[in-house]
């Protein structure tokens, strides 16, 4: 091996030792000052390094065995400092997964259960900006705060983002890029701008895709499977 090629090599074998370092040292476990700065952050449990935007500990509570990916950003609050009384805003669950570059913005409730698992740059939030007044610049009217629940078992394709107010099922799958508000029942599929139903499960008839109804009775049946839908399925006609 020549001079330079091991240099290079050496160079290389340094920074990929530094960064090995960094991502073990900078990582947040129960044991580490920084779990100290949450309401409660389970054993087991890990936010790996890097991480984003982390601000709000004291309302934020992590359960056990939950795996935070990089770059995820956990907040509580519109601003570091900002106190939200005496009860925790942000929940997350038991043996959850956070994905890559995911965003979990609580101001008032937002709830995540156990086992729910995400796939990167997802976005949460139980907050959103008004629009009432078409005088006014958006980003100056008062926000909008509506509880958030993600029922437990349920999975969150890439890029999905669930808006204030929605209020998602047992063992739920949102389909990548999907858009949520309202209600969604459990044991369902849901996809699309905005999600709707498009699979469901059925006792004794296991899994079962939601057509478009042909007529008043198919209506009717897809009505029931997805009673209490803010996005209700496409009329019949």
């Amino acid at each position: 091996m020549s001079g330079g090629s091991w240099l290079r090599e050496l160079r290389w074998r340094a920074v990929h030792w530094g960064w090995e370092t960094a991502l073990r040292a900078g990582a947040v476990t129960a044991d580490t000052p920084a779990a100290r700065r949450f309401a409660a952050f389970g054993c087991g449990s890990i936010a790996t390094f890097p991480r984003g935007a982390v601000f709000g500990e004291r309302w934020i509570t992590v359960g056990e065995d939950t795996l935070i990916g990089a770059f995820v950003s956990l907040s509580a609050g519109m601003v570091p400092g900002q106190d939200l009384g005496s009860v925790p805003v942000l929940r997350i669950g038991d043996r959850c997964v956070i994905g890559r570059g995911s965003h979990v913005v609580a101001h008032h409730s937002l709830v995540i259960g156990d086992d729910v698992f995400t796939g990167p740059y997802v976005y949460i939030t139980d907050q959103n900006h008004s629009y009432a007044d078409p005088d006014v610049p958006i980003g100056r009217q008062m926000p909008h705060n509506a509880a958030v629940r993600i029922g437990s078992g349920s999975w969150l394709g890439a890029g999905a983002v669930v808006l204030p107010g929605a209020c998602i099922g047992r063992n739920v799958v949102i389909a990548a890029g999907s858009v949520v508000r309202g209600i969604v029942p459990d044991h369902c599929v849901v996809a699309g701008i905005p999600a709707r139903v498009v699979r469901s499960y059925v006792p004794g008839d296991g899994w079962s895709p939601l057509t478009r109804p042909a007529g008043p009775a198919s209506a009717r049946t897809v009505a029931e499977r997805i009673q209490g839908v803010a996005q209700p399925a496409d009329p019949a006609g």
